[in-house]
């Protein structure tokens, strides 16, 4: 069985090192943790050692295990996968590597922790969820390859799907990585700024809009200046002409979040004057 928890550096049977972690070593403040099933667990290795939110991995915050589906299957090859009943495309990953794997996972847990299947038919991911699951005790990642998970497996134990977009990709890996990475950076600590992500778009501390334009040195690149405004030092004229230019962006590419807004009464005098002057009207 290989998984890799935290500063994991491969895996017996490739190029990978598998060092375990033990979970007390994280103190009594460890609560999350996000279990990965996958066929590449190589793919996380650099995504848990490089960036800001490796901040979130290395010190436990979030704590991440992967799972190499193929330890759990049968015979010499480590089959995980066959031909759809039916004929058609491709190949269909069989539910018993699934089943055995997740029964591990679940002894070592010795909680109920959700499967999530990544899936074209799963609710979209956005930042509500994102913050959901960054206040959660985490979660079993199922990351589907080829044509689809035998039906049965989903049926049995998933218990949430998510969409990252109407596209298709080769696995879940990506998205599992978006997932993870999105709730890394969540978490107190992990971000130099400790408020750095109030500031993001769609949080409710912009009341969901899109954020505003960002600018740094020099004040003239190529004959562009920076907004005047920017360089004035009166904050409370930044602070305006900056929710000026979010209510502008959101209103001309996603006018849903604007109209989310108002229904919610998030949106004040000075906001609705401004989006009035807005020509013509994209909302």
């Amino acid at each position: 069985m290989a998984w890799i928890c935290l500063r994991a550096v491969s895996q017996s049977t490739g190029s990978l090192t598998i060092e375990r972690l033990d979970p007390g070593a994280f103190g009594t403040g460890y609560r999350m943790r996000f279990d990965v099933i996958t066929l590449f667990p190589e793919l996380f290795q650099p995504f848990l050692t490089s960036g800001v939110t490796r901040r979130a991995f290395e010190s436990g915050l979030v704590d991440v295990r992967l799972w190499n589906l193929r330890d759990f299957a049968e015979g010499n090859y480590r089959r995980v996968d066959d031909r759809p009943f039916g004929g058609g495309p491709g190949m269909v990953m069989m539910a018993e590597p699934l089943v055995q794997c997740l029964m591990r996972i679940r002894a070592e847990r010795l909680d109920a922790a959700p499967v999530v299947l990544f899936s074209p038919i799963g609710e979209r991911l956005s930042h509500a969820a994102v913050a959901r699951w960054s206040a959660s005790n985490g979660a079993v990642l199922v990351c589907g390859r080829y044509e689809g998970i035998d039906q049965r497996f989903i049926d049995a134990h998933v218990d949430v799907q998510i969409s990252v977009g109407d596209f298709v990709l080769s696995g879940g890996e990506i998205a599992a990585l978006a997932l993870l990475d999105a709730v890394a950076r969540l978490q107190p600590g992990v971000l130099n700024d400790a408020g750095s992500h109030q500031m993001d778009s769609f949080n409710p501390a912009l009341d969901g809009l899109l954020d505003c334009p960002h600018y740094t040195r020099p004040e003239v690149w190529q004959d562009v200046s920076v907004p005047e405004i920017l360089l004035s030092g009166h904050h409370a004229h930044i602070e305006r002409w900056r929710r000026d230019r979010r209510l502008e962006i959101t209103a001309r590419h996603r006018p849903d979040l604007i109209a989310a807004a108002r229904s919610a009464g998030r949106l004040d005098k000075a906001d609705e004057t401004m989006l009035a002057r807005l020509d013509p009207k994209p909302y």
